[in-house]
């Protein structure tokens, strides 16, 4: 603590602004609530007076301002301020900040309560917070499920400090999103000005050489290793070290089903597409990075290859059920690791490292040729095939630097299989409950304003999003989007899932497929129609090229543009 002199007024509201600079948050995502009166006056203030304070953007919806703050996170990786609206404003905000915690997205997330409910001294909090908005327990126990962390300030003393405890617990490994309980009554109390000291970068932990020499020797020894991997692009350098391991050693990359994110080009000659399965049986050596659940079932156990696991924190402490099956464990910086790792790549037996390229190469090849055929299929296809639209996405962006955030289902593989974004930072994967989609796309491109970002979505997945919401904030922040619908007028996972537990049931035999049918929403690309954004609706396969042109073209312009693809499946 640091003492400074008071200024007249200044109270709680100060602090937490001044908690958020310490912090270092470029932005507060606020979705507004009564409480936040005090935090209003002190950024007015400092507006006035020319003093430093995070940029504040106001928004209409929970799921919209901790969404915001997600996307903002994966290209930043710093926390930054959340405000929500007391406990009601909380559980709304829930999902996204449960998404935060799987997508390893550090923020602070703050909401309020009445402590006094009109009865102590000083301002009157008012009686909604005695009648409606107080929940037994404190809005901090809600949160404890879907946090890292989740506590409460008690004092307008120790306010500043908690928030950058917050903020330091929020940073470290597992990155995740961390609460404070901050009470109105603490809020609107004098001030004596005395401020945290600014945080910095964590340390970061390191595998020590005994640790990786034996785990380098293994890698040596190995005639069949492979690499899989969900999360190693989200580390800081960990796309660029990976390629590097890789590369050095001649493994083979799995970026399975459940990657959340770009870790490894899908055009290098190395990536060895999505399947675990093959390598179950054939490989002697798995390499799991960064991967929080590679096999599934969990039981399913590789037949004789050696499981070591590269990840600074292997155990998931908010992962229920978390099987390895690890051999060895490096724990650390992951980057470093690698980068340890690719030193070590001497004295190779030349004969086995060729053939398992040759072998890769081979995988590759037939990969590429198995992409085209399916794209070659669909160009040829009546109405418009999903992998159309993915792989004429994939040319209409390349050589632009975009950025690809998905919120599709049924079309994911597709997705991430045709568009074959390669750069770190290219795509991501919306995590948790469907419907934080555009709020996520927009807190990429807040953070990335130079860069196009595209959201993949499904109509599904789109009718979950505070639509209205997240067109405002895009038009308020000026953050233009290319939001691709592909659209197949069903819940189709849902049916799936009737279809494959009960293939003989009533359904099956009436037709009557209950809990999947969209065909009755309206067109989705109209309700960007009142934000005069540019819409498209396609549903013929010579107008999707032309219509998607259309639409990054209006993005480069400066407006989000929605193009809502009628796709046959």
């Amino acid at each position: 603590m640091t003492d400074t002199t008071n200024t007249p007024g200044a109270d709680g509201g100060d602090a937490l602004v001044t908690a958020f600079n310490a912090v270092g948050a470029d932005y507060i995502f606020c979705s507004s609530g009564s409480e936040w009166a005090p935090v209003w006056e002190s950024l007015a203030r400092r507006h006035r007076d020319g003093l430093p304070c995070p940029q504040y953007l106001d928004l209409t919806h929970e799921t919209v301002a901790v969404g915001m703050a997600t996307g903002y996170g994966l290209i930043e990786r710093r926390p930054q301020g959340v405000l929500l609206h007391a406990a009601p404003g909380l559980l709304q905000g829930s999902m996204a900040v449960h998404g935060a915690l799987l997508a390893g997205v550090p923020m602070v997330v703050s909401s309020s309560e009445s402590t006094t409910y009109g009865d102590g001294p000083g301002q009157d909090p008012g009686g909604q917070w005695y009648r409606n908005l107080s929940i037994v327990g404190g809005p901090h126990q809600i949160a404890q499920p879907f946090t890292k962390w989740s506590n409460e300030a008690a004092s307008v003393h120790t306010l500043p400090t908690m928030v950058t405890r917050a903020a330091e617990l929020a940073w470290r490994a597992p990155s995740g999103p961390a609460y404070l309980n901050v009470p109105l009554e603490i809020l609107l109390e004098e001030w004596d000005g005395r401020e945290a000291k600014p945080i910095v970068q964590p340390g970061s932990t390191h595998s020590s050489p005994e640790e990786v020499d034996p785990v380098a020797q293994l890698i040596r020894e190995a005639s069949n290793p492979v690499i899989v991997t969900e999360t190693a692009g989200r580390e800081a350098g960990g796309f660029e070290a990976l390629v590097a391991f890789a590369e050095a050693w001649n493994i083979p990359v799995v970026e399975p089903d459940s990657a959340v994110c770009g870790n490894f080009p899908r055009t290098h000659p190395l990536h060895a597409g999505s399947d675990i399965g093959p390598w179950m049986d054939e490989a002697d050596l798995i390499l799991l990075v960064n991967c929080r659940a590679p096999f599934y079932p969990p039981s399913r156990r590789p037949s004789k290859a050696t499981v070591v696991v590269i990840d600074e924190v292997p155990q998931r402490p908010h992962v229920v059920y978390q099987v390895l099956f690890a051999d060895r464990y490096l724990e650390g910086n992951v980057a470093n690791t690698l980068r340890q790792l690719a030193k070590r790549a001497k004295d190779l037996d030349e004969a086995s490292v060729a053939v398992r390229r040759a072998a890769q190469e081979q995988r590759h090849a037939d990969e590429q040729a198995a992409i085209a055929a399916a794209e070659a299929k669909a160009a040829q296809a009546e109405g418009v095939d999903p992998v159309l639209v993915a792989a004429t996405l994939r040319k209409l962006l390349d050589g632009q630097d975009a950025i690809v955030v998905d919120e599709t289902i049924t079309h994911s593989r597709v997705v991430k299989r045709h568009v074959q974004t390669a750069d770190p930072d290219s795509y991501f994967y919306v995590q948790g409950g469907l419907g934080q989609g555009i709020a996520v796309a927009l807190g990429v491109k807040l953070a990335a304003r130079e860069r196009p970002v595209v959201l993949t979505i499904g109509d599904g997945a789109f009718t979950y999003n505070p639509v209205i919401q997240s067109y405002d904030a895009s038009n308020a922040y000026e953050l233009p989007l290319l939001i691709v619908v592909f659209n197949n007028r069903v819940y189709k996972s849902m049916n799936l899932n009737h279809r494959r537990f009960y293939p003989e049931g009533a359904a099956a035999d009436t037709g009557e497929w209950l809990g999947t049918d969209l065909h009755r929403l309206p067109r989705l690309a109209a309700f960007a129609e009142p934000f005069g954004m540019h819409t498209e609706t396609v549903d013929a396969p010579e107008a999707l090229a032309p219509a998607l042109e259309r639409a990054l073209k209006a993005v480069a312009e400066g407006t989000t543009a929605v193009v809502d693809v009628l796709v046959t499946r």
